[in-house]
């Protein structure tokens, strides 16, 4: 299967698994480039069936509630990134002989020669707002960008597209990065390493490893999380090309070969002629939105992978100041009574919900939600000092309470055991009834919404009503 060779798809039968936001672009791409394509998929619902049709009529072949069969004379399977490897459809693929590609290594080999070079970004916590960062610093540097990858773009319509870039920000997971295996980026960072979708991983050890497969054959930066020492063991381990260099970067002042922060502003003593004696200001704190210690984090990975392709220290600046966080991430809605409502309804994990926890100092915090099997004693404990007081909504509440009981007895604790629609305001007003002046009221939930909510973003339009409803009512 050549990587630029379009002639070489031609008659080839590939079987793609899995239908939605990367599996049914794969299946397009491959079919207009002359291949035979099939995509298999357990799911037969409704949506399914539409999608099928669609795809059918533009001559793809479907096969419903089948994932598990290797189509007969199957040459290549294309896998969406949420297939688990363990998947009957990879052992007999394995067992005939058959590579499988994610959509992430079918879009790498599919580049053309003057293909823009791309600048990867992965981690446990804050992708998408780094890889938004550094989209905006590349483009307040004058570059041809787009932020890509695990974020709605799909990659695959990018490097297929007619639009010429100069250079990419791409964003990816680590299911991605398991299936990628010719990806060889620029420059890339891996931002922080928890515990997460260890299901699919099936280890601890499985999930860093595929998180860092990133640094890979990387050219010019491998950019390491100084306070994160598995990310500079990932690093050390990578295979990169002759002359690439490890860039740390933390909230402390840098030293040499490293970004960080001095005095409130953001330094560069990496990219810089003398980093033994020189160090570049790139931008000050309040450039960043919002100023949160792993918000400036995020700013300082972009900034090094910015700086990494060459871009000038203003650049740095100038985008960051245009850059606006998505909704629900430490997103403030409003003041009541002298009290800040913010909506951190992204933190769907521990490791996410202590960042936020990190960045306020008195708490009245709404927590719970599902655990996936995620454990609270650390961040309990780590935060506890913070916290006013605590308002439990969700299906795992009680795992979040016992370890508030074992590390923070003091706090008072609000247990709210209802799961209807009114749930979140009722949360809201307990925790105002908490909350004293110049406290924060956060939530931050450390678990997954699906118990009470179609998605994070949903649960976070609850909070933001019930705290307009609770302003309208002050």
């Amino acid at each position: 299967m050549g990587s630029q060779e379009v002639t070489s798809w031609q008659g080839k039968n590939v079987t793609v698994a899995g239908l939605g936001v990367s599996g049914i672009p794969a299946a397009r791409v491959l079919n207009g480039l002359g291949a035979v394509v099939t995509v298999v998929n357990d799911g037969d619902d409704e949506r399914s069936r539409t999608q099928a049709e669609e795809l059918r009529s533009e001559g793809i072949g479907v096969r419903l509630g089948d994932g598990a069969t290797l189509p007969e004379g199957t040459e290549l399977v294309v896998t969406t990134p949420g297939w688990q490897p363990d998947k009957p459809l990879f052992a007999a693929a394995a067992a005939a002989g058959v590579e499988v590609w994610g959509d992430v290594e079918l879009a790498w080999r599919l580049r053309g020669p003057d293909a823009a070079p791309w600048l990867a970004v992965t981690g446990t916590n804050g992708k998408t707002t780094t890889v938004r960062m550094l989209a905006s610093i590349l483009e307040a540097a004058g570059l041809r960008t787009a932020a890509v990858g695990n974020i709605g773009v799909s990659l695959l319509d990018v490097v297929t597209g007619e639009e010429p870039y100069d250079v990419l920000a791409v964003e990816l997971s680590s299911y991605q990065l398991h299936w990628a295996p010719s990806l060889r980026a620029h420059s890339a960072t891996v931002l922080n390493l928890a515990p997460d979708h260890l299901d699919w991983h099936g280890s601890m050890e499985a999930y860093a490893a595929d998180k860092g497969r990133i640094y890979e054959g990387n050219q010019v930066a491998c950019v390491y999380n100084v306070a994160d020492k598995a990310t500079e063991d990932l690093v050390r381990e990578a295979d990169v090309e002759e002359g690439c260099r490890a860039i740390g970067f933390t909230l402390n002042a840098p030293a040499p070969s490293q970004l960080g922060v001095v005095d409130g502003i953001l330094v560069d003593r990496a990219f810089v002629p003398d980093r033994q004696k020189q160090a570049q200001e790139l931008a000050e704190i309040s450039d960043v939105q919002p100023p949160a210690p792993h918000n400036i984090a995020n700013a300082l990975a972009a900034a090094a992978l910015a700086r990494a392709y060459g871009v000038p220290a203003t650049a740095v600046r100038d985008g960051l100041r245009a850059f606006r966080p998505d909704a629900h991430r430490i997103e403030h809605v409003a003041d009541v009574a002298e009290v800040a409502y913010v909506d951190d309804s992204k933190a769907t994990n521990t490791h996410a919900a202590q960042a936020s926890l990190a960045a306020y100092e008195s708490i009245v915090w709404i927590a719970g939600g599902l655990a996936k099997g995620a454990t609270f004693d650390d961040l309990v404990a780590e935060s506890a000092k913070r916290l006013r007081g605590v308002v439990l909504i969700g299906a795992d509440r009680a795992l979040i309470r016992e370890a508030l009981a074992r590390h923070a007895p003091e706090v008072p604790v609000v247990d709210l055991d209802r799961t209807d629609t009114g749930a979140m305001s009722e949360a809201v007003r307990q925790a105002a009834r908490l909350a004293e002046p110049g406290d924060t009221v956060l939530m931050a939930p450390a678990c997954a919404s699906m118990d009470m909510f179609t998605n994070y973003n949903k649960r976070g339009d609850a909070f933001a009503d019930a705290v307009r409803e609770l302003g309208a009512s002050a």
